[in-house]
């Protein structure tokens, strides 16, 4: 994708400054004011704003409708897609859906299994994986062409991203998974929520000796805990998360009361720290049902105002 492209996000990583991306989880239902009301808290402090796809295999508002609103209300949206609920014709209509509205960003996901959510007896879908839904999409983007062969008529215009979890087991092909997520076409990366920093400055390691820090802009991921119970619940019960026992132990000592503030403090410090990782190119600050806390945590960490783009 070129720096005249549409895409607020690339041009603010293209232009070498710190991005800044956030989430909303659309609402159970239709009415639209619940993302809306949750766009605008946060949409001064950062520069694109995920929309999750059914996270959880809970039913929600689909990610597509909930990126046009956002898009209506001048707001940059990242379309998340997962490949668990769609075959492959289906995910080339909704990526034309989405360029049809100019939907600039698209970060390409699995999904999360049907059993962690209201709807265990659904199907599976998985007609493509991850890798192979970021290579269509830069297939219909960059050739102009579906899957099939045929031609597309205003291919989609998308900056195409993908997921990475550098603390997920085996450790050792976490950064040789990453590069083929970028030999796959993926132009930029948003980590899982880091609390073990020591671990993920040794993922950035192996990512950088091996130059894929020149081929992809990586937005390290952070979540603010809410509570002591939050911190020992994504330790123990989170698949795929490391939080070590010294982030438990220092949110457990907190007056139950000051919980909350004292996990802002450990993601505003986690980000000044992360700052000075080569290889980070900005921040996923994933605050779900706690997006008023964003501001605050962009403001702290030194990432507001955010840059002026034309």
């Amino acid at each position: 994708m070129t720096d005249t492209a549409r895409s607020r996000l690339q041009r603010i990583l293209s232009e070498g400054h710190l991005a800044v991306t956030s989430e909303c989880g659309p609402p159970r239902g239709s009415d639209p004011e619940a993302i809306k009301t949750k766009a605008e808290i946060i949409k001064d402090y950062v520069d694109a704003v995920n929309i999750t796809d059914n996270q959880t295999s809970v039913t929600r508002l689909c990610s597509l409708a909930s990126c046009i609103h956002l898009k209506l209300m001048g707001i940059e949206p990242v379309l998340q897609m997962v490949t668990r609920d769609r075959n492959r014709i289906a995910i080339q209509s909704d990526i034309l859906g989405a360029a049809s509205f100019d939907i600039p960003n698209i970060l390409c996901l699995s999904g999360d299994h049907q059993s962690f959510g209201d709807s265990a007896q659904g199907q599976n879908v998985h007609d493509l994986d991850s890798m192979q839904l970021i290579q269509t999409v830069r297939l219909m983007r960059d050739e102009g062409k579906f899957l099939g062969g045929a031609e597309v008529k205003r291919p989609p215009n998308m900056f195409v991203g993908a997921a990475a979890n550098p603390f997920a087991d085996p450790f050792e092909i976490r950064v040789p998974r990453l590069a083929k997520k970028i030999a796959a076409g993926a132009e930029f990366i948003q980590t899982q929520c880091i609390y073990n920093l020591d671990k993920f400055e040794a993922w950035m390691k192996g990512v950088c000796d091996r130059g894929l820090d020149e081929k992809v802009h990586i937005l390290a991921g952070v979540t603010p805990f809410k509570s002591a119970g939050m911190a020992k619940f994504m330790k123990n019960r989170v698949p795929g998360m490391d939080v070590p026992d010294e982030v438990v132990k220092r949110m457990a000592d907190t007056p139950k009361e000051k919980q909350a503030e004292e996990g802002i403090n450990i993601c505003v410090e986690s980000i000044e720290r992360l700052k000075s990782v080569k290889g980070v190119h900005g921040f996923h600050i994933m605050a779900i049902e706690w997006e008023q806390k964003v501001p605050e945590i962009v403001e702290r960490a030194g990432l507001s105002p955010r840059p002026k783009i034309d």
